[in-house]
């Protein structure tokens, strides 16, 4: 995918081996004494492309994390950042481990452990390595290396920056946990303003009544799923589980089912839902728009051609294999790309780490100018109002709603749209203005590699 775009470009010999490689990554065992005896855990750092520091990307834990796989994500944590103009590099981590074969202190002490391994080679720091929650971490680990890299640097004033995703009482920002599940959603509605990508899609309307099929309802999933049904009245016809799938075609309720997975451990016996237990045939159902929302290379060659969505947004990191990609794209399916759809978690990371480098929350040296300037307004109409005998009112709700200043949420989520809306923007741009340009894909990675390059450029390579 990355070579697709690169030959599509004028870039200076080596260039394009340079941003395409990753610089280095650092592969540490250690044991920690748990349950009697020592044992020894593997754990990767990798670090692509260092155009812009700090590097930023999230760190994993799960049985199956290898080198490849940590520098392979590293690479689309460069080109996310650059076309989401964030002044991060790339990079990301993993830990070869299961994170449910272990209690909540066993895993602290590992997570400690793993965090002076890091530390010790300045792995993990606000000025040149900021990790942050992936699959198998969230708030809980995040506080937890937070507090490990204080202790081992007292005298940074700037620590909590080390990491982002951490609790809000620690240094995190509100609209974090729900971030890559609202880019998502953002990420729809420019589809859905943008007429020539419908058109591709075959779709027409808006998100209202469009059917929507979502592979993994964890953090992402979730989300994604709980904004568009209940803010944009999309209807989510099927949740595919590790379970089982659960379908309806009248929309599901995404909150109860939600309950329902934490309190079963699975979707199976859900009320009002046609149970699946394969939950692999819920890719290949009949639906408007599909959502995978966990691992990558769940859409492969092997079953491509059962998917039947006319549009395909990539809410996990590489869902949709390449030799996969191409056939979705003969057949005229639309792919919103991975690199962009799920930029919401890391572009709310830069602005939690914009917080804890400036100490201080936002909102809170404007909002109350904010309302006392909308406070005159109110008060100017409603006298001219009753000076003049005009008789106007206003509608129920809006008094109060216009003389609330924006808290730190509702600017979250304003920076992170207007994140989205550029981004998709600039990219479909460049598809439309270049008429080699296949795809939204092909498209983002030109922009993000424009961006390294000059970057690199501007450094004298």
């Amino acid at each position: 995918m990355f070579t697709q775009a690169a030959q599509l470009m004028d870039l200076a010999p080596g260039l394009e081996e340079k941003i395409r490689v990753c610089n280095s990554t650092y592969v540490v065992r250690f044991g920690v004494r748990l349950r009697g005896q020592i044992h020894t855990f593997t754990g990767y750092r990798s670090v692509h492309s260092e155009h812009h520091e700090p590097v930023k990307g999230g760190i994993r834990y799960a049985p199956n994390v290898d080198q490849d796989e940590v520098e392979a994500l590293a690479a689309l944590m460069s080109y996310k950042c650059a076309l989401v103009e964030l002044p991060f590099g790339g990079s990301k981590g993993g830990l070869t481990i299961d994170p449910r074969a272990w209690d909540e202190a066993e895993l602290e002490q590992i997570t400690r452990r793993f965090t002076y391994e890091l530390s010790r080679r300045s792995l993990i720091s606000p000025s040149q390595n900021v990790p942050a929650p992936d699959m198998g971490t969230g708030e809980r680990e995040m506080a937890w290396m937070a507090d490990a890299y204080k202790r081992l640097h007292p005298e940074d004033i700037n620590a909590r920056a080390c990491v982002t995703g951490k609790p809000l009482n620690f240094g995190g920002i509100a609209g974090r946990v729900e971030a890559t599940g609202r880019g998502v959603q953002y990420a729809l509605r420019e589809v859905f303003r943008t007429p020539e990508v419908l058109r591709r899609a075959g779709l027409t309307g808006s998100l209202d009544g469009q059917r929507i099929v979502v592979q993994g309802l964890g953090n992402v999933g979730f989300h994604a799923a709980q904004f568009l049904s209940a803010e944009d009245g999309a209807r989510i016809v099927a949740v595919a589980e590790r379970d089982g799938a659960v379908m309806n075609e009248a929309g599901l309720d995404i909150a109860a089912l939600q309950t329902h997975l934490r309190a079963t451990g699975g979707v199976k016996d859900f009320p009002g839902a046609t149970y699946e237990p394969d939950s692999a045939k819920a890719l290949g159902l009949d639906c408007d728009i599909l959502i995978p929302a966990a691992m990558e290379g769940v859409i492969h060659a092997g079953n491509a051609a059962a998917i039947r969505a006319r549009l395909v947004i990539e809410a996990a990191n590489g869902p949709i294999t390449a030799e996969a990609d191409a056939m979705l794209r003969e057949r005229g399916v639309v792919i919103v790309p991975d690199l962009y759809a799920n930029a919401g978690g890391v572009t709310v990371s830069y602005f939690e780490w914009v917080k804890n480098l400036g100490h201080i929350s936002f909102g809170r040296m404007e909002r109350r100018q904010e309302e006392a300037r909308h406070r005159l307004i109110i008060d100017e109409l409603e006298r001219l109002s009753a000076d003049k005998g005009l008789g106007w009112t206003l509608s129920e709700g809006f008094k109060q709603k216009y003389l609330r200043g924006a808290d730190e949420l509702e600017l979250v989520r304003s920076g992170l749209d207007d994140t989205m809306r550029g981004a998709f923007q600039q990219m479909f741009a460049v598809m439309e203005d270049d008429g080699r340009v296949p795809d939204l894909r092909t498209a983002a990675y030109m922009v993000a590699i424009g961006r390294i390059a000059a970057s690199y450029r501007a450094l004298g390579l």
